[in-house]
């Protein structure tokens, strides 16, 4: 069972899934006030990054000048409509993960993966400090191919800065974004319903090559 926390799975090993979402989602976020479970409005577009636990990273994005809503959910795996503990156990493949809605008018996809790069460490592989397991690992999910171009060209120039400052390599991942499932309504805005709740930071301190 260890080993499914620390490598990715195949599709053969995944969980079965379920055709329906177990929970509920709530409507409202709680601090924009924007509808969470939501196509993005005319003009907007949707970003995906994964960066270890997604209860402070909802945070650290939802608090970007030009995003419009937020949530958390699961990405990149097999099982449909997987639940928290599923995830958890490795056997889904997913990766915790940030939906970001923005205003590309407001805020530009490089100043989002700004964000991305400087509030965790690209380089732990299946982990963020003390948390282990392959839904921990650094993943940025496109949804344009002018997103994965984007990211393709920060991460080799992010990579020059961390070997700068001795660190190895960059272990992000980056593909298109297929499903995204949204996760529990107790893990929407987490910190907001549990102020004192658990919230690492593993940050770096390396600047983004455009700061």
């Amino acid at each position: 069972m260890f080993s499914f926390k620390t490598h990715l799975i195949s599709p053969d090993q995944a969980l079965p899934g379920r055709e329906t979402r177990p929970f509920t989602v709530g409507d409202q976020h709680l601090v924009l006030g924007t509808p969470i479970v939501a196509d993005p409005p005319e003009g907007f577009e949707v970003a995906v990054f994964g960066l270890g636990c997604f209860w402070g990273e909802e945070q650290t994005f939802w608090q970007v000048p030009g995003v419009w809503s937020t949530s958390v959910g699961y990405a990149g795996g097999f099982t449909q409509n997987p639940t928290y503990e599923e995830v958890c156990s490795g056997r889904t493949g997913h990766a915790e993960v940030v939906r970001v809605i923005y205003d590309p008018a407001k805020v530009s996809y490089d100043d989002l993966l700004k964000v991305f790069w400087e509030n965790h460490d690209p380089t732990q592989g299946m982990r963020q400090g003390n948390d282990r397991g392959t839904q921990y690992r650094s993943v940025i999910f496109t949804t344009t191919p002018e997103q994965q171009a984007a990211a393709e060209a920060s991460r080799a120039e992010y990579q020059k800065r961390m070997s700068t400052h001795g660190y190895g390599e960059i272990t992000t991942q980056i593909s298109p974004l297929g499903d995204y499932w949204y996760a529990e309504d107790y893990h929407q805005q987490y910190l907001v319903k549990n102020p004192f709740g658990y919230c690492p930071n593993h940050s770096t301190g390396v600047r983004y090559a455009n700061a």
